[in-house]
């Protein structure tokens, strides 16, 4: 299979059949051996009756997961890309706000030699104020934090080699942050315009309180990126940083007695400097047990901290 198409499903039954055609129209021009892998989310309207009536009119192509509830569009797409076979994912929305027409356009990149092509929604139809300057807000801010710049981390119009998705699980929000994951492991990364549509069919299921959420995730992304190998860096760092700051207000405190006569003990700043110590010194203990749990982790279960791209000379070539 060269190709998968997985596009998470929401309470989405009046778009269906156009998305299906819309993909057909798309992908008939082109060579490639192909699925369109749907996952209804827990739909609370007639989209699986529909999904199921698509399989059976191109079992060919058509492949369906239906999952017990509404578990969000994060884990939608990780069951689709789970089931998947292709060499290469293509991940966008069911709500034909993305056009199917660009995925030759992101399968160009990919054979081009990129591993992941990431659409940019340049000219976007969504509301401004609770859709699209939050979006703009987010995408600062994720660019900023990760290192990888990328206009429009919400697009979920998406294509990836098949080997960088590996090695990691979405969680959270975390679909959006697959480019953070991938460039984290080498991956060569190129983001092109791509068309939007306003949507003509059903609400949008998300609003400003997405926002929060990819925020807190961040955090997350941030750390597993910089510091799962290496948690002693963050917590040893803090600790001592803190430390420090306990270590001058002492200084301050000394030369005030020494100079001023003024008591040490008598001072709230000794009290703040001694909470200060205690809590580097506890960061610095947090930093070795998360080593231990880290060391156990890889150890365990024979997982290495780097990622081969091939080898060259050996018995059989292997690509993580």
């Amino acid at each position: 299979m060269d190709l998968s198409i997985v596009v998470p499903v929401y309470n989405e039954e009046e778009t269906i059949p156009l998305l299906y055609q819309a993909v057909l129209d798309a992908m008939q021009p082109l060579q490639e051996t192909w699925e369109l892998i749907l996952v209804d989310d827990g739909s609370k309207d007639q989209s699986f009756s529909k999904l199921e009536l698509l399989a059976e009119t191109d079992p060919h192509h058509i492949r369906v997961i239906g999952l017990r509830r509404n578990f969000g569009q994060t884990a939608a797409i990780a069951a689709g890309i789970d089931h998947s076979k292709g060499k290469i994912i293509v991940l966008m929305d069911a709500d034909l706000q993305n056009d199917p027409q660009d995925i030759p356009i992101l399968l160009e990149k990919i054979y081009a030699g990129y591993d992941v092509v990431s659409g940019w929604r340049s000219k976007r139809k969504d509301t401004f104020i609770t859709r699209t300057m939050p979006s703009l807000f987010a995408n600062k801010l994720i660019s900023v934090v990760t290192g990888v710049h990328l206009h429009d981390y919400g697009c979920t119009l998406k294509a990836y080699r098949r080997e960088v998705l590996t090695g990691f699980r979405l969680y959270g929000e975390m679909h959006r942050f697959i480019p953070v994951y991938a460039n984290s492991v080498g991956a060569k990364l190129i983001e092109i315009p791509v068309r939007h549509h306003p949507r003509k069919y059903g609400k949008a299921k998300y609003g400003l309180e997405r926002t929060m959420k990819v925020i807190l995730d961040l955090f997350t992304v941030k750390f597993l990126n910089s510091y799962a190998n290496k948690p002693i860096y963050l917590f040893g760092g803090t600790g001592i940083l803190i430390m420090a700051v306990s270590s001058l207000i002492l200084l301050y405190l000394f030369i005030r007695r020494i100079f001023f006569f003024v008591p040490v003990l008598d001072s709230p700043l000794f009290m703040l400097s001694s909470m200060f110590f205690i809590l580097g010194f506890q960061s610095i203990l947090m930093g070795l047990i998360a080593e231990l749990l880290v060391r156990t982790y890889h150890e365990a279960q024979h997982k290495p901290t780097y990622t081969i791209k091939t080898t060259i000379g050996f018995d059989s070539p292997k690509v993580d």
